[in-house]
């Protein structure tokens, strides 16, 4: 059982939650998703099945969509509407004030990572430190924001869509807006709308019965058949000369997909390995 399911995540689950589900539901432990949406976060969850969770990383690495809402006047020590409120302040901020801002923040920027987060720092995620109350220097990171559009602003509640590169925290980007707001806000609501080109509308419910999609129902990618004497230099990792002009190829022998291979400088070399030798380890 091999293949990609776009879950609908509800809010409330962790995605290792989701994880557990449909490993439980699909009788299988080789299942992973490929983008962490924290419980307060809905929407897209890229999940993989069998061979496929070795396209993890590469799936990970795509763009990334969402919506969200930001409260002012408030600020939490998780970032978002679940944390515990540390201050409350009043605010005078103008339609015209937050267009201004996001304009701003399209392109590169340093984020600090916030403290409620799985990265590690010397052998220990941070949400660990933080919930021992251990102070420790946040990294800061290069992130790119590509779209940042107001959908609507009323009351307290900024409605906005983004689109980020891997790695983008939007509730440090909350945080950061805020700053330059000359304010404080947290984040009040997140929906991841698409993935790559998995999107929302695609989605399945937790409680569905999934349809697996393959690599190339998902990926804009073209197929290439090994002969008998690539397949082999294939199966033991080694770089192939072809005469052909796609960057990256999805390798099939006999109907099986062994590896997807990324060309550079006229060779092409392995990406991922769906394969090994003559079964999956």
């Amino acid at each position: 059982m091999n293949g990609i399911i776009i879950i609908n995540k509800p809010t409330g689950y962790t995605s290792r939650d989701i994880v557990n589900i449909i490993s439980k539901k699909l009788k299988t432990k080789k299942v992973g998703h490929t983008g962490t949406l924290d419980p307060l976060a809905s929407g897209v969850l890229v999940i993989t099945v069998g061979r496929y969770t070795k396209l993890g990383e590469m799936l990970t690495s795509l763009d990334k969509e969402y919506i969200s809402e930001i409260k002012l006047g408030i600020k939490t020590d998780t970032l978002d509407i679940t944390g515990n409120i540390l201050e409350k302040k009043d605010f005078n901020v103008t339609k015209e004030d937050v267009e201004k801002v996001f304009k701003k923040f399209i392109g590169k920027y340093e984020m600090e990572v916030p403290k409620y987060s799985a990265v590690k720092i010397n052998g220990k995620k941070l949400y660990e430190y933080a919930r021992n109350n251990e102070d420790i220097a946040l990294p800061i990171k290069t992130v790119e924001v590509k779209e940042l559009e107001l959908i609507d602003y009323q009351d307290d509640i900024i409605k906005f869509r983004t689109k980020v590169e891997k790695g983008t925290y939007i509730r440090s980007l909350i945080r950061d807006i805020c700053k330059k707001l000359n304010t404080i806000g947290t984040m009040n609501s997140l929906i991841r709308t698409k993935q790559g080109s998995f999107s929302l509308e695609n989605a399945q419910e937790l409680e569905d019965d999934y349809n697996l999609l393959k690599i190339t129902d998902v990926l804009n990618i073209k197929t290439y058949n090994l002969n008998d004497e690539e397949y082999q230099k294939v199966i033991n990792g080694n770089a192939l000369v072809l005469n052909n002009n796609e960057e990256q190829l999805l390798l099939v022998y006999n109907n099986e997909e062994i590896a997807i291979y990324n060309k550079e400088n006229n060779i092409y070399i392995c990406n991922v390995m769906l394969k090994i030798n003559t079964q999956d380890k």
